[in-house]
């Protein structure tokens, strides 16, 4: 019977595919297991850096759009700027916003609704709200009066 299991043991150490599938499975699973742990050790140590990485190009992207708006806006204020320099401008919006007319010019002033026919229609209606400035003067003035 020895010599039986010599034989044996002979033939299986030349037959290669006998001898893989007594031993198989372990030596691929322990293969397949490190080379897993080694896979999530390199994911988990790129995982932060690759995170940081896309979080500062999206804030070198927001950066240079602030940019952008504030290149336009000093854009604007420089054109502004000299807007305001010409002398030409400065009459044309002292005349339009503030009224101003030049002593050699003769200047007119339409006021809305200031004709006799529409004072006529006013007088049957109900008067209408004075302005702000006209409440607040009549408020100062009961204010002041004694009691």
């Amino acid at each position: 019977m020895a010599k039986d299991d010599r034989a044996r043991s002979r033939a299986a150490r030349d037959d290669p595919d006998e001898d893989a599938g007594r031993r198989g499975n372990p030596a691929l699973t322990s293969r397949a297991a490190i080379l897993a742990v080694v896979v999530c050790a390199i994911a988990l140590s790129l995982a932060y850096p690759v995170r940081e990485y896309i979080a500062q190009r999206k804030e070198i992207a927001d950066l240079q759009h602030k940019e952008s708006v504030a290149r336009r806006q000093v854009d604007e204020l420089a054109q502004r700027k000299q807007q305001l320099g010409d002398k030409s401008y400065i009459e044309r919006e002292a005349t339009r916003r503030l009224h101003y007319c030049r002593p050699d010019v003769k200047c007119y002033i339409v006021l809305d609704g200031g004709g006799a026919g529409e004072q006529e229609a006013r007088k049957g209606r109900p008067p209408s709200k004075p302005p702000w400035y006209e409440t607040l003067w009549r408020s100062v003035e009961a204010a002041d009066r004694p009691r």
